[in-house]
């Protein structure tokens, strides 16, 4: 692999753009704004709010979203999932998992809310 290339992968790692474009992507699809560009724009502007802990993060599900898809996972209604499903869960949603640590404890609601 070319040094240019390793660079530029090492840049969008370490500044997460994969991720940030998925979430942006993400966004758009679910809003469907008729200005797109002027969408992004908002958006990035709370992120950067959000940072200065100024605002929130904008969010691509609430918490009635974040439930929903809880109890889709937790078929039995059991009050929680496995650790697999919801890693995957997180996959799904453009969440990084790299960094996540779960251990064989299984995850109930409110830890998933917390992750997601």
């Amino acid at each position: 692999m070319a040094a240019g290339e390793e660079q530029s992968r090492e840049y969008m790692r370490r500044h997460r753009l994969p991720e940030l474009l998925h979430h942006l992507g993400a966004l758009l699809l679910f809003h469907r704004p008729e200005r797109p560009r002027e969408f992004l724009i908002q958006v990035l502007e709370r992120v950067k709010a959000g940072r200065r802990a100024e605002g929130e993060y904008p969010d691509l599900m609430d918490e009635a979203n974040v439930e929903a898809m809880f109890s889709l996972l937790d078929v039995l209604g059991q009050g929680h999932i496995t650790p697999v499903q919801y890693r995957e869960a997180l996959k799904t949603l453009g969440l990084s998992t790299e960094d996540l640590e779960v251990g064989d404890e299984n995850i109930t609601l409110e830890a998933f809310k917390e992750g997601v």
